[in-house]
């Protein structure tokens, strides 16, 4: 779950979420200002800090916005995103540029920009869809189906707007460090605008390092400093599935990482690189 990220160097931030100072906000996470500029709403706020946006919806954001302006019927095969400073609140600008065209294999690099600074890199692969039902398998074990397992209230360990728009489930046998977990919302990304299944999918898995608390917020911090998603096939929106590892280190480094599932079963793993600190380098929260 990506939150406050380089606390000793954040700036203020220039502007407010969309809601925040009580006026009225779509039930979506952004609200597009122009053909590359966006503004964040309530929804879209991090867990750590409230004057920040969460890595899952903007994440989901940058790739929906890689599809939007350069379709193609490539599959995407990998996305990973480098947080380079806090996600700040308010108006921001999305980039795309086109690495390296093919026929068969492209890269595609496209950023969050706020003002002359820029949040996030990322950079996306997409294949060439090829017939290969054949030789299709997988190792990884089935998630038990959402209605299986009872619903979580992740507001009672997570602060800000996203973590209220989710509806999450969770295995009652779920231990620190170690979860299975279905999520969903019912938010688009941009209001007024139907999210492509890969970016729909995409927008919710960030909360992975959230769903398997392995110390508490309020003890540890340990926000992730990127997220990487590798896909076997291309993922149906709706429910997330997460079977979810998170493994702390004994100098401050950190992985969270996850199997992911659709309603059809595993479609690919994210990891999440950490920076873990206790105690008097936890940055002050809203509680």
């Amino acid at each position: 779950m990506c939150g406050g990220r380089m606390i000793d160097r954040m700036p203020a931030a220039r502007n407010l979420h969309l809601g925040h100072a009580d006026e009225a906000y779509p039930d979506a996470y952004f609200v597009r200002r122009g053909a590359s500029r966006f503004l964040s709403t309530l929804h879209a706020q991090g867990a750590w800090q409230p004057g920040e946006q969460h890595l899952a919806p903007a994440s989901g954001l940058v790739l929906a916005e890689v599809e939007r302006r350069l379709p193609s019927d490539k599959l995407v095969s990998r996305a990973s995103f480098d947080v380079l400073g806090v996600i700040e609140s308010g108006e921001f600008t999305i980039d795309v540029h086109m690495l390296r065209p093919g026929r068969s294999i492209e890269l595609i690099e496209a950023s969050m920009r706020h003002g002359e600074r820029t949040s996030i890199r990322a950079r996306i692969w997409r294949l060439a869809a090829t017939d290969t039902a054949s030789v299709q398998g997988n190792e990884w074990m089935p998630l038990p189906a959402p209605d299986a397992l009872p619903a979580f209230a992740m507001s009672s360990l997570w602060n800000g707007g996203y973590v209220k728009s989710l509806e999450v489930r969770r295995d009652a046998g779920t231990r620190p460090g170690r979860g299975r977990s279905w999520i969903r919302t019912r938010l688009p990304l941009v209001d007024g605008e139907p999210d492509s299944p890969v970016a729909g999918f995409l927008k919710l898995i960030d909360t992975a390092n959230g769903l398997a608390v392995r110390e508490s917020p309020d003890r540890v911090f340990y926000a992730n400093v990127d997220l990487t998603v590798h896909f076997i096939r291309q993922p149906m929106a709706g429910w997330v599935g997460f079977d979810t590892r998170v493994n702390f280190g004994p100098t401050g480094l950190g992985e969270t990482f996850s199997v992911l599932s659709d309603a059809h079963g595993p479609v690919g793993t994210a990891a999440q690189s950490l920076t873990v600190r206790v105690g008097h380098e936890l940055p002050s929260r809203d509680r």
